[in-house]
C-alpha cells in the first residue's frame, strides 16, 4: 500500500523544484495549487505579459508511460476549467500551458515542456 504522507511530500517537493526552476528563468509565481470546483492548477506563473499555467508531474517509473503520459484527457479538462476561471477572475491575458515532468526529485531530472496543452 502506498505511503500517502510520502506521496504528498514528494508532490510538494516536485512543485517546489518546478517553481524554483521557473523563477530562475525569470518567471514570477502568481499562485500555487490554484483550486476551483472541478479543477486545479499546480502553478500559475507570469512570463512577461503571458500567464503560464503549469502542471507538475512526478513519476519515478516509466512503467505506465512516465510523467507525461500521466496527463490524461480528464486531467486536461480539469486544467482548462481552472485556467478559464483564473482568467475570468484575474483578467483575460495571453496564456499557455506548460508541463514540468520529473522522473525523480532532482533539478537534473526535470523536463520543461512549453505550450504542452491547448484548447481544441
Amino acid at each position: 500500500m502506498p505511503d500517502l504522507a510520502k506521496e504528498i511530500t514528494d508532490g510538494a517537493r516536485a512543485e517546489a523544484l518546478a517553481a524554483d526552476f521557473l523563477i530562475e528563468r525569470g518567471m514570477k509565481i502568481l499562485a500555487r495549487n490554484y483550486r476551483v470546483k472541478g479543477g486545479e492548477i499546480d502553478l500559475v506563473a507570469r512570463e512577461g505579459r503571458v500567464t503560464v499555467f503549469v502542471e507538475v508531474r512526478l513519476r519515478r517509473s516509466a512503467r505506465f508511460g512516465g510523467a507525461g503520459a500521466s496527463i490524461t484527457e480528464a486531467k486536461r479538462r480539469r486544467l482548462l476549467l481552472a485556467a478559464r476561471h483564473w482568467l475570468a477572475t484575474h483578467g483575460d491575458t495571453p496564456c499557455r500551458f506548460d508541463c514540468i515532468l520529473l522522473n525523480r526529485l532532482s533539478p537534473e531530472a526535470l523536463t520543461w515542456v512549453c505550450d504542452a496543452i491547448w484548447d481544441d
